[in-house]
C-alpha cells in the first residue's frame, strides 16, 4: 500500500506549489501568506506556474527539453482545478454597547449556522452552491467546515485565469466574512501509476491574518496493472481464505470454552485482530467499488473539476487500518517468543508489573495535567507550544525528550516560567519517571529468581519444534525412535532409572534427588502466589537439608538465592 514513490512524488508536488516564491518578491510563498495582499500574489504567481507547467497537455508537447531553466515534471493536470470560498453572515457576534458606534459590522468564527449563503453578484463564482451529501468536511486549525460555498473552476488558458483572478481582486471576492479558501486539483504520473490529490486550505480566523495548510495524498487508484499487483491480489485471495478458518476456530473455542474464553488477553488480541481484519476487507472493498465507479467518469470530465479527493481520503484510511492491523499483528508475536528464556522474563515482566503501572500511571498524569493546565494558562497567549490545552501535553512529553524552548518560556513571564520548568523537571523527570523504572526492574527481579528456581513457561515453542523435529526425523528413518522402556521411563517420570542408565552412580543420584526435594519445597513456600506474610524465616531443619555430608568426608554447602520482598534468616552452625 506504501512505497517510497509516494513519497518522492508528494515531495515534488509540495516543492513546486507550497515553496516557490513569487517572482520579485523572494519572501511569499504559500507558506508564508499571513494577509489578503499576499494571497492574491500568490494565486497570480507560483500557483498558475505550477499548474502550467504541471500542464493540461502531455508533457513531451508541452516543454522543451533544452531548456535546462525549466523544471521538468511528469505530472498530468486531471480536469481543472477548483476554488472554493466559505464565509459567515454579518451580525453573528454581538458588538458591546460603547463600541457600537464605532463599528457596524461583526463577523464571528466559522460554524454551519453562521455560515453565508445568500449569492453578492451575479458570476457563478458569486453565487452560493449547495453542498452535496459525497464530499467530506475538512477539519482545519480553527475551525470545522463543510462543503459547497462560493466555487468557480479555472479554465485550461493561463491568461484567462490571470484575468478572472485580477478580476475577483478588484471587485473584492475575498470580504471580511470570509473564513476560509480551499485549491483543489489532482495529478496523475504514469511513470509510477499514482495520484497526487492536493488541497491547499487559506484559513481566514475571525482575529485576522491568514493560517495556510495543506494536504497531499499520493494513491494508486488502479491497483492492478502489473504482474506484480495480481500477485498482491491473490495473496489478497489467501488473506481472505486464512481470515474465514481463523474465525471459525475462534468460534469452536467460545463455544467451548465459553466465559473461560474471555478470561486471558491472548484471546482478546485474537478478536480485535479478527475485527481489525473485518473492517480492513470492508474498506478494501468499499474503495475498489467506489473506484470502478467513479474514476472513468472522473477522467471523462476534462472540461470539470474532478473530485478525486473522496477517493484518495478512503484509500489513505483503508491504509490506515491496515498499519494498525499488522502492528497487533506483531504483538501477537509476544504469544509464541516464550522458548527463549530473555524474551520469557520480559514478557512475564510486562504482564506482571502491569497492574502496579496503571495505578501508578494515575497518580503520573494527575501531576502531569496539572503542570499541562498551568502551562497553557500561563504560556498559552505568548509561547505556540502552549497555545491549546493539547499542545502543551505534547510539548511537556518534548520537554521529558529533552525537546524544550526554554527561552519562549522565560520571555512568557520570568518569575513563573523558570519555575514551572524547573519544578516540572525535578517530579516528572527525576521523581516520577524513575518511580516507573523501579516498578519495572523490581519485577524483573522477580521473574529472573522466579525462572532460575524452575519456574518455566506454561507454552514453550522450542520443546514443541524440538518435538516436531524429532517426530520428522524418526518418520525419515534419520534417527532411532525411542525404546518402549525409554517412553515408560519418561512417561512415569522416573528419573534416577535414567540417571543410571547415563553412568551416575548412586551417591550422585541422591544428592540431586534430594537437592530437588528441598527446591520444590522452597518454591511451593517462598514463590507461591498466595503469600501473605511479609515474614518468612528459613528454619533449622531446612538449614541441616542444604548443609548435607557429600560422602566425601567433607561437607557440601546448597545456596539457593532469591530476591523476594520478605526476610530470610540463614543460620550457621559449625559441625
Amino acid at each position: 500500500m506504501v512505497n517510497p514513490n509516494m513519497y518522492y512524488l508528494n515531495r515534488v508536488m509540495s516543492s513546486l506549489f507550497l515553496d516557490t516564491a513569487v517572482p520579485g518578491d523572494e519572501r511569499i510563498n504559500f507558506k508564508s501568506i499571513h494577509n489578503i495582499p499576499d494571497f492574491w500574489k500568490y494565486m497570480e504567481g507560483p500557483l498558475l506556474e505550477g499548474l502550467y507547467w504541471n500542464a493540461w497537455y502531455a508533457s513531451k508537447k508541452l516543454y522543451n527539453l533544452k531548456n535546462s531553466s525549466r523544471i521538468y515534471y511528469e505530472n498530468i493536470l486531471l480536469g481543472v482545478p477548483r476554488v472554493r470560498q466559505l464565509k459567515v453572515r454579518n451580525g453573528t457576534c454581538i458588538v458591546y454597547r460603547p463600541f457600537q458606534s464605532l463599528m457596524d459590522e461583526c463577523y464571528d468564527k466559522y460554524t454551519s449556522k453562521n455560515e453565508d449563503t445568500l449569492s453578492f453578484g451575479i458570476d457563478p463564482e458569486w453565487k452560493y452552491s449547495a453542498p452535496t451529501v459525497k464530499n467530506l468536511w475538512h477539519w482545519g486549525y480553527v475551525g470545522v467546515y463543510r462543503n459547497g460555498g462560493y466555487i468557480f473552476t479555472l479554465s485550461k488558458s493561463k491568461s484567462e485565469n490571470k484575468n478572472k483572478f485580477i478580476n475577483l481582486r478588484m471587485n473584492s471576492w475575498i470580504t471580511r466574512g470570509t473564513r476560509v479558501i480551499f485549491i483543489d486539483f489532482s495529478v496523475y504520473n504514469a511513470n509510477v501509476n499514482l495520484f497526487c490529490v492536493v488541497r491547499l486550505v487559506a484559513e481566514f480566523p475571525a482575529t485576522g491574518g491568514i493560517l495556510t495548510s495543506w494536504k497531499f495524498y499520493s494513491v494508486k487508484l488502479l491497483r492492478y496493472v502489473s504482474y506484480y499487483d495480481y500477485f498482491i491480489a491473490s495473496c489478497e485471495i489467501t488473506f481472505c481464505i486464512f481470515l474465514l478458518v481463523f474465525t471459525i476456530q475462534e468460534i469452536i473455542k467460545i463455544k467451548k470454552y465459553r466465559s473461560a474464553y474471555f478470561k486471558s488477553i491472548w484471546n482478546w488480541l485474537e478478536l480485535l485482530l479478527l475485527m481489525l481484519c473485518f473492517v480492513a476487507v470492508g474498506f478494501n472493498l468499499y474503495c475498489t467499488i467506489q473506484t470502478s465507479l467513479l474514476l472513468q467518469e472522473l477522467l471523462n470530465s476534462t472540461e470539470n473539476y474532478s473530485d478525486f479527493y473522496f477517493l484518495a481520503y478512503w484509500n489513505i484510511n483503508y491504509n490506515n487500518v491496515i498499519a494498525v492491523t499488522i502492528f497487533f499483528a506483531w504483538i501477537k508475536i509476544f504469544k509464541f517468543i516464550s522458548f527463549n528464556k530473555t524474551m520469557y522474563q520480559l514478557s512475564s515482566t510486562l504482564s506482571r508489573c502491569i497492574k502496579d503501572i496503571v495505578g501508578f500511571a494515575i497518580m503520573f498524569f494527575i501531576i502531569f495535567f496539572a503542570y499541562a493546565q498551568l502551562g497553557f494558562l500561563v504560556f498559552g497567549s505568548q509561547v505556540d507550544d502552549f497555545s491549546t490545552f493539547q499542545n502543551s501535553i505534547f510539548a511537556q512529553f518534548r520537554i521529558i525528550l529533552g525537546d524544550f524552548n526554554f527561552a519562549g518560556i522565560q520571555q512568557a513571564d520570568y518569575i513563573l516560567g523558570p519555575i514551572y520548568f524547573i519544578t516540572f523537571i525535578f517530579f516528572v523527570f527525576f521523581v516520577l519517571l524513575n518511580m516507573f523504572l523501579a516498578i519495572i526492574n523490581d519485577t524483573y527481579s522477580e521473574v529472573k529468581a522466579g525462572y532460575s528456581i524452575g519456574r518455566k513457561p506454561d507454552f514453550e515453542l522450542g520443546k514443541m519444534l524440538k518435538q516436531t523435529c524429532n517426530t520428522a526425523l524418526e518418520k525419515l528413518r534419520l534417527k532411532k525412535p525411542p525404546t518402549e522402556e525409554s517412553k515408560k521411563i519418561v512417561k512415569t517420570g522416573d528419573l534416577a532409572e535414567q540417571a543410571r542408565r547415563e553412568g551416575f552412580d548412586n551417591t550422585e543420584i541422591q544428592n540431586a534427588l534430594q537437592m530437588k526435594k528441598w527446591k520444590e519445597r522452597l518454591e511451593k513456600k517462598y514463590y507461591s502466589a498466595e503469600l501473605q506474610d511479609d515474614y518468612q524465616p528459613v528454619t533449622q531443619q531446612e538449614f541441616r537439608e542444604l548443609y548435607a555430608p557429600s560422602g566425601k568426608n567433607h561437607y557440601v554447602l546448597y545456596i539457593y538465592a532469591t530476591s523476594f520482598d520478605h526476610k530470610c534468616n540463614l543460620y550457621i552452625g559449625a559441625q
